[in-house]
């Protein structure tokens, strides 16, 4: 299965995972997943690094390619495909970032990795 991390399944996987369900703690260390982090994710992580707002133990430009390589998680650059499926959206999230990670998992046939209900409403395959 393809699996695309939402952001904070991404930080708590890395800060041990005590959020994430007994499903997706499993899922995410089972070598027969392909896992991803959109550089959607990483830009808003830096974001919020940089306005202080989300403390990181090394800045992001270190930490995060470190963390996603100890962890065997794939980078996913942002493509036009993917953006396109954004005017198909109807405006169900308010946050931009995470609509733009629908459209990634629905362009490139992922499952997200999420425990937010908003994304849950969008025609996308979820795991939690």
């Amino acid at each position: 299965m393809k699996l695309l991390l939402d952001t904070c399944t991404f930080l708590w996987a890395i800060e041990g995972g005590g959020e994430l369900s007994p499903t997706v703690r499993e899922v995410l260390v089972d070598p027969a997943h392909d896992v991803f982090l959109s550089a959607v994710s990483v830009w808003g992580i830096t974001i919020k690094h940089g306005l202080g707002r989300l403390p990181l133990p090394e800045p992001p430009e270190r930490y995060i390619p470190a963390q996603r390589t100890t962890r065997g998680i794939t980078a996913l650059p942002l493509d036009e495909d993917a953006v396109l499926q954004l005017p198909r959206l109807p405006a169900l999230h308010r946050d931009p970032f995470d609509r733009v990670l629908v459209c990634q998992a629905l362009a490139g046939g992922f499952t997200m990795v999420t425990p937010d209900p908003e994304i849950a409403r969008y025609p996308v395959r979820i795991l939690w």
